[in-house]
């Protein structure tokens, strides 16, 4: 009986493989959807043109909370120290020890952030340095509108 089962077992075409290659690709789904709930990605709907040609009204993106440091010339959610719970998209344009357009060496924690539409933006130049913890996420993709999806620049 055991070799009639080996015989079946073994005629498979190497069913011990697919095994390993579904346990593998099982694991690799697990992995990935872990990192990205550890992430926490959120939706963000632009609704002002502080950001064009960058981000446009209407562009829906999403974003992942920010871990460790926040690289210059990435867009971020920052929330605006003036309302709390009004997050605002805007480009990190400088980080602990530049020289901010204020004049002031920026201290640890602190970044600078600016619209690409510096003449349609409220940023840094209105409120001054934020705080990293007002860093509320990066943004990684935007998926609406289906002719603009992509990494937005």
């Amino acid at each position: 009986m055991s070799s009639t089962l080996s015989r079946v077992v073994g005629s498979n075409g190497g069913g011990g493989r697919r095994s390993a290659a579904a346990a593998c690709a099982l694991a690799a789904g697990a992995g990935a959807a872990w990192a990205a709930l550890r992430a926490r990605p959120f939706r963000i709907a632009v609704e002002g043109g502080s950001m064009a040609p960058s981000l446009l009204p209407g562009d829906y993106l999403i974003a992942t909370f920010a871990r460790g440091e926040v690289r210059r010339g990435a867009i971020v959610v920052v929330e605006d120290p003036r309302a709390p719970g009004f997050e605002l998209a805007k480009r990190v344009r400088g980080a602990a020890g530049d020289l901010a357009p204020d004049g002031r060496r920026l201290g640890p924690g602190e970044l600078w952030v600016e619209g690409d539409r510096t003449e349609a933006s409220t940023d840094s130049r209105t409120f001054g340095a934020v705080g990293r913890k007002a860093i509320r996420g990066v943004v990684r993709l935007r998926y609406w509108p289906p002719g603009r999806i992509g990494v937005p620049r």
